[in-house]
C-alpha cells in the first residue's frame, strides 16, 4: 500500500528518485538538464551509499524508455550514468558499475544500429577510468563476444565497422579471443615473431590493472591446445613469457597458484608425450624430444618469468606448491603420469628443480628462516642423497642461491654479521646441512659440476652465516671431506679423491681470506704452495678443467700437502676463535637424521629397525645368567677368536638387513608386535618389582592384594 501511494503521490518518494527524475527534461531534444545533474551529482558524493539505488533507478528508467522507443531519454540516461561513474571516487565506483554494464549489455543486445555506436562509445569512456586496484570479479566475456562480432559484421554501414575496431585500439584486451582465432587459423603461434608481438602491443596499450585478463585467457588458451602440436605449444608459452615480463609487479590476478598449477600440468603433459611419441590419445600424431624439449624449457623460462613479478611472500608460496608437485618414488609416485613409470617420474623432477631454480636465483630474503623454512628445506634436503647426479647438482644450486642473498658467490669475501633470525636458523639447520654436504660429497658418479657446486654452497655459508661458530664446523667439516680423500674405505675413484683435496684447498683458502688470525692464513699458503710442487692435481685450477692431468697409479699424498687439524687449532689460539679450539679436536661425523627415505641406500626406517633387531637378538642371549667368572684365559680367548665374532656379527647383520628389504611387509610386522609384547612382559616384571612389598620381620613376604599405586591414603598421610 505505502509503494501505491508513494507512486501516486510524487513528494512521498525518495530524494534519489526525485533528484533522478528532476534531469529528464520535457522534450528530450533539450538534453540533460545540468543544473538538476549537478544536485544529483552533489547527492551521490555526498551519500555515497545510495550510488547503488541511484545506478539501479537510472537503469529502470532507461529499460522503460528503451521499451517505449523514446531513444532521446535512453541516450540522457546513460549520459547521466557516464557522468556519475568518472564523478565518484575509486573506492564506490564499483556501486555503479554492475547497473551500467547491464545496461550496456541491454543496449549491445537491441537490433539498433545506433544504440551498438552509442553503447560501444560510453564503454570507451568507461575503459579510460584509472582504478587503484584490479576488479577481479567482473567478467567482459559478453563484450568480447559481441564487440568481435561487430568488427566482422556485414552491416551496410561502413562507420559501424570502423567504429568497433577502434572501440578494440582503446580496449585492447577485448579483441585477444580475434586474435587468437586468428592465429589459430593462420598458424602463427609458430614461430616467436608474429605473436610475441601482437601481444607486446596488446600488453602495452591496455591499463595495468586488466593486465591479468590477458594472462587468464592466454591460459585458457594454453589449455584448450594441450593436443596441439609441441611447436603451438610452444609459442603460446613464449607470448605468456613475454606478456608476464611486460606485466606489472603482482598483477597475476587472484589465483596465483593456478597460473603455476596450468604450466606444470603442461610439463607433465609434455613428458607422457614425449616417451609415447604422441600428443594425443588416439596415437595419430606423432612428436619428437626435440620439439617437447623446447616445450619444457620455454614453460621452465616463463615459470621464472611469472615469479619475478610476485611479492617476496608470494614467491615462497610458489617454491612449495611446486616443490610439493615434485614426485617422490614410493611416496607421491600418482603426482607422475601412471604410464611415465620411473623415467618418466625422473624427468618430472629434473624439470620442475629447474623451475623451481628458476624462482630462487631472483628470490631475495631479509632471513633465512623464510628463505628455508622446514617444510621447504628437509624435502629439499632429501634429494641431495638421489642416485641421478643432475638432480644433486640442481639441488646443490637451488642452496647456493636461496642462501646467497647478497650474491657473494661472484665477489667473496665479506665482513657483514648475520642477524638474529640467522642465527636462529644456524642452531635449527645448520648440522642438517653439514651432513647432507658430507654424504654428497660421498657419491661415486659426482663429476667437476658437482664438487664445483659443493664449494660453492660451503663458501656461502661461510659469508653469508659469518659467526665463530659456523666457520669452526666448516673447518671440522672440511677436515672430515680431507680425510674421506685420504682413506680407502669409500668406493671412490681417483678422480673424486683429487676432487675433495681440491674441495678443502679452495675452502681453506676462503676461510684465510674472511678474517681468521695470520698463522693460518700462513699455514694454508704453505699447504697450496706444497701442492703446487709435489702434488698439482690436487688443486682446483688443475683438475676442475676440460683436461685435468692425472698421475697414473694410486692416489698418495705427502704429509706436506695436508691440512694439519693440530697446526689449524693452535693458529686460531689467542683469537676471537679461542672459545672453538676444543670442537677443532673433535672429528666430525654427520649426525643421524630422518631425511633418507628417498636414498638408494637403506633408509632411516630399515637402519632403525635393523638396530631394534640386533639388540633384540643381542639381548636374548644375554637373558642367560652369567655364572661363567672371567678369567685370564677367558680373556685369552676372547681376543683369539675376536675375527669370528666380528664376521659372525656381520654375517647377522646381512641377515637382518635382507629380512628387513625382502620380507613381507605381515611378517615384518608380526615380529614388531612380538618386540612390543616383550617390551610389555619386561615392563610388567619391573612393575611387579616396584610393588612388592618389602619383607616382614619374622621373614615372611605378604602379598597386597592391592597394588601399592592403586591403594588409597587417609588425608593425613598425603602431602
Amino acid at each position: 500500500v505505502c509503494a501505491g501511494v508513494c507512486g501516486c503521490c510524487w513528494a512521498l518518494r525518495p530524494r534519489y528518485k526525485r533528484l533522478v527524475d528532476n534531469i529528464f527534461p520535457e522534450d528530450p531534444e533539450d538534453g540533460l538538464v545540468k543544473a538538476n545533474m549537478e544536485k544529483l551529482t552533489f547527492f551521490a558524493l555526498s551519500a555515497p551509499e545510495k550510488l547503488d539505488r541511484i545506478a539501479a533507478y537510472l537503469s529502470e528508467r532507461l529499460t522503460r524508455e528503451l521499451n517505449r522507443h523514446r531513444y532521446g531519454y535512453v541516450c540522457i540516461a546513460l549520459e547521466a550514468m557516464e557522468q556519475l561513474l568518472l564523478a565518484c571516487h575509486c573506492q564506490s565506483i564499483n556501486l555503479l558499475v554492475e547497473s551500467f554494464l547491464s545496461t550496456l549489455r541491454l543496449l549491445l543486445e537491441a537490433d539498433r544500429p545506433h544504440l551498438h555506436i552509442l553503447a560501444t562509445n560510453s564503454f570507451v569512456k568507461f575503459a579510460n577510468i584509472e582504478e587503484d586496484t584490479p576488479s577481479y570479479h567482473r567478467s567482459y566475456d559478453f563484450f568480447v563476444s559481441r564487440f568481435s562480432e561487430m568488427c566482422h559484421s556485414d552491416h551496410e554501414d561502413p562507420d559501424m565497422k570502423i567504429k568497433s575496431v577502434i572501440l578494440l585500439l582503446h580496449s585492447s584486451f577485448l579483441c585477444c579471443c580475434c586474435v587468437f582465432r586468428h592465429l589459430d587459423r593462420h598458424s602463427l603461434w609458430e614461430g616467436r615473431g608474429f605473436a610475441v608481438r601482437c601481444f607486446q602491443i596488446i600488453m602495452f596499450s591496455i591499463q595495468s590493472q586488466h593486465s591479468h585478463l590477458v594472462i587468464q585467457q592466454l591460459l585458457g588458451h594454453l589449455d584448450a591446445n594441450s593436443r596441439s602440436p609441441a611447436s603451438v605449444r610452444a609459442g603460446i608459452v613464449e607470448v605468456l613469457s613475454e606478456a608476464a615480463a611486460i606485466e606489472v609487479t603482482g598483477s597475476v590476478g587472484p589465483t596465483v597458484l593456478e597460473v603455476f598449477n596450468t604450466l606444470l600440468r603442461q610439463l607433465r603433459q609434455s613428458v607422457d608425450y614425449q616417451l609415447t611419441g604422441y600428443y594425443d590419445n588416439a596415437g595419430k600424431h606423432k612428436t619428437t624430444s626435440v620439439h617437447e624439449k623446447t616445450l619444457q624449457d620455454a614453460v621452465i623460462r616463463t615459470i621464472g618469468s611469472f615469479a619475478n613479478t610476485l611479492p617476496v611472500y608470494q614467491r615462497s608460496e610458489v617454491m612449495l606448491f611446486i616443490m610439493g608437485r615434485i614426485p617422490v618414488p614410493g611416496i607421491y609416485p600418482a603426482l607422475g603420469s601412471p604410464n611415465a613409470g620411473f623415467e618418466g617420474s625422473r624427468m618430472i623432477q629434473v624439470m620442475l628443480l629447474k623451475s623451481l631454480l628458476q624462482v630462487s636465483e631472483r628470490y631475495e630474503s631479509s632471513n633465512l628462516l623464510t628463505a628455508l623454512p622446514s617444510s621447504f628445506l628437509e624435502p629439499l634436503l632429501s634429494f641431495t642423497l638421489m642416485e641421478d647426479p643432475e638432480i644433486r647438482l640442481l639441488v646443490l644450486s637451488i642452496l647456493t642461491s636461496l642462501i646467497d642473498r647478497h650474491q657473494n658467490a661472484a665477489r667473496i669475501p665479506t665482513e657483514d654479521r648475520c642477524s638474529r633470525q640467522d642465527n636462529l636458523f644456524i642452531r635449527k639447520h645448520a648440522q642438517r646441512l653439514y651432513r647432507h654436504i658430507y654424504l654428497a660429497c660421498k657419491e661415486e658418479n659426482n663429476g667437476s659440476n658437482h664438487y664445483k657446486a659443493l664449494f660453492s654452497l660451503m663458501a656461502v655459508l661461510s659469508v653469508e652465516l659469518l659467526n665463530e661458530e659456523v666457520l669452526v664446523d666448516l673447518i671440522r667439516l672440511t677436515l672430515a671431506l680431507q680425510e674421506l680423500g685420504t682413506s680407502n674405505q669409500e668406493s671412490l675413484s681417483f678422480y673424486n679423491r683429487c676432487s675433495l683435496h681440491a674441495v678443502c684447498a679452495a675452502f681453506f683458502h676462503l676461510l684465510s681470506q674472511l678474517g681468521p688470525p695470520p698463522p693460518l692464513h700462513q699455514h694454508v699458503a704453505q699447504v697450496i704452495e706444497s701442492r703446487w710442487k709435489e702434488a698439482p692435481h690436487l688443486l682446483p685450477e688443475n683438475l676442475w678443467c676440460d683436461q685435468p692431468r692425472l698421475p697414473k697409479g694410486d692416489l698418495k699424498v705427502d704429509k706436506a700437502s695436508l691440512f694439519v687439524q693440530s697446526k689449524i687449532c693452535e693458529a686460531l689460539t689467542g683469537s676471537s676463535y679461542s672459545a672453538q679450539c676444543e670442537r677443532i679436536n673433535t672429528p666430525y661425523t654427520p649426525q643421524l637424521m630422518d631425511e633418507d627415505r628417498l636414498s638408494r641406500k637403506i633408509s632411516i626406517a630399515d637402519t632403525i629397525s635393523l638396530q631394534i633387531a640386533i639388540d633384540h637378538e643381542s639381548s636374548s642371549e644375554a637373558q642367560k645368567p652369567q655364572t661363567e667368572q672371567i678369567t685370564f684365559e677367558t680373556l685369552k680367548n676372547t681376543i683369539d677368536d675376536r675375527g669370528l665374532v666380528e664376521e659372525e656379527d656381520r654375517r647377522r647383520r646381512m641377515q637382518v638387513v635382507e629380512r628387513f628389504q625382502t620380507a613381507p611387509f605381515e611378517e615384518i610386522a608380526a615380529l614388531c608386535g612380538s618386540r612390543t609384547s616383550l617390551l610389555q612382559s619386561k615392563l610388567d616384571q619391573v612393575f611387579d618389582l616396584i610393588v612388592r612389598p618389602p619383607p616382614s620381620p619374622s621373614g615372611q613376604t605378604s602379598r597386597r592384594s592391592t597394588p601399592i599405586y592403586e591403594m588409597k591414603f587417609p588425608d593425613l598421610c598425603v602431602y
